[in-house]
């Protein structure tokens, strides 16, 4: 029902059924709208205070649900602050961890993951593989997490993965990210759209970065202009541009134009298979809810559904494939398990600033 629901929020031609079924939630979402506009007015008044840290604070998020872009330009401004000989500390919620998040964990001591993506959620542990050097850390609170970072390595940056509802602390700088194709889908409020919070709020933002996950460069400049005319922000344009794909278990690469079936459990699916389209023959797909954790009954309907359309390989995501992987090594193999390789092609020293 969540897929169904959040695909709806991006459909353009809905049916009756379909109208129905957003007219109503529009009527939730009004409670949830009023809150929401509620919190920010105390914030913005000072009535409600926010945390100031010691370090430099870095907020990356947006204000739609679903897969924006957020994990990789998180990666990319980390990548940029340890090139500058900082010490950097990314904080998340570790959405999906099915370990408790109410007290901090360390999941990265900057060697790398200290535990899997079942206990620790994909982001985290995907970020603790991708940004070498980095400490990652993932709490419910923010605060919580960030007094913890700083008393046991006390780093220079500290970056908030998908931060920009989270106001209650402060930040140096506040990054917020839009996809060029899907953008803010229907524009509705949660629960009958995705958006978290009113487009207007995006004045809060100091830098606006437009993620283009599809091949069309000329459409999301021109989405770049409109914006900056808009909403008068700096406006950047990130480059998602697919490099390899790769055997999750031995690393060997997948040839261009094999028949594939793909799999993912992300929000806004489609520049994936957008991208997979260009370089392979994309067979089938299997989607799962945002954030869904594998387990090996998914493996086998992987599997069964694969077979069951001739294809010997099958491709995700690496935010899946962090997923997945230790599921795999439970289940008979017949086929071959592959992730996606990106690029992030973005101008991130104008992005971060020096």
């Amino acid at each position: 029902m969540k897929l169904f629901i959040s695909k709806l929020h991006y459909k353009k031609n809905l049916d009756i059924y379909e109208t129905s079924i957003i007219l109503m939630l529009r009527f939730l979402g009004i409670f949830y709208s009023a809150a929401v506009k509620l919190r920010n007015k105390l914030y913005d008044v000072k009535i409600m205070p926010s945390y100031i840290s010691k370090a430099y604070v870095v907020s990356i998020g947006n204000l739609t649900t679903g897969g924006v872009g957020k994990t990789p330009v998180t990666a990319e401004v980390a990548k940029y602050f340890l090139s500058l000989n900082k010490k950097v500390a990314i904080l998340s919620r570790g959405y999906g961890a099915k370990m408790s998040n109410k007290d901090p964990k360390l999941i990265s001591d900057g060697s790398g993951a200290l535990c899997n993506a079942e206990e620790a959620g994909d982001e985290p542990v995907w970020l603790s593989d991708n940004c070498k050097g980095a400490y990652v850390v993932t709490c419910s609170s923010r605060i919580k997490a960030e007094k913890y970072i700083m008393a046991k390595f006390q780093p220079d940056v500290i970056i908030l993965d998908d931060g920009f509802q989270h106001r209650k602390m402060r930040r140096d700088l506040d990054i917020v990210l839009i996809d060029s194709k899907n953008r803010f889908g229907n524009k509705y409020i949660l629960p009958a759209g995705p958006l978290r919070e009113d487009i207007s709020n995006i004045k809060r933002a100091d830098k606006v970065v437009v993620v283009n996950k599809n091949h069309d460069i000329q459409k999301a400049l021109q989405y770049c202009d409109y914006l900056k005319k808009k909403f008068k922000k700096d406006i950047y344009l990130c480059k998602m541009v697919p490099d390899y794909a790769y055997n999750i278990i031995t690393g060997e690469l997948l040839p261009k134009e094999t028949k594939v079936m793909a799999f993912s459990a992300i929000g806004q699916s489609s520049g994936f298979y957008e991208f997979l389209k260009k370089d392979y023959k994309l067979i089938a797909i299997l989607e799962f809810e945002d954030h869904h954790m594998y387990d090996t009954s998914d493996v086998v309907k992987i599997i069964s559904y694969a077979q069951e359309e001739g294809i010997e390989h099958v491709i995700t995501t690496e935010k899946d494939a962090v997923k997945i992987i230790n599921v795999i090594n439970d289940v008979e193999m017949p086929i071959k398990f592959f992730a996606l390789k990106l690029k992030a092609f973005i101008d991130i020293k104008e992005v971060c600033g020096e």
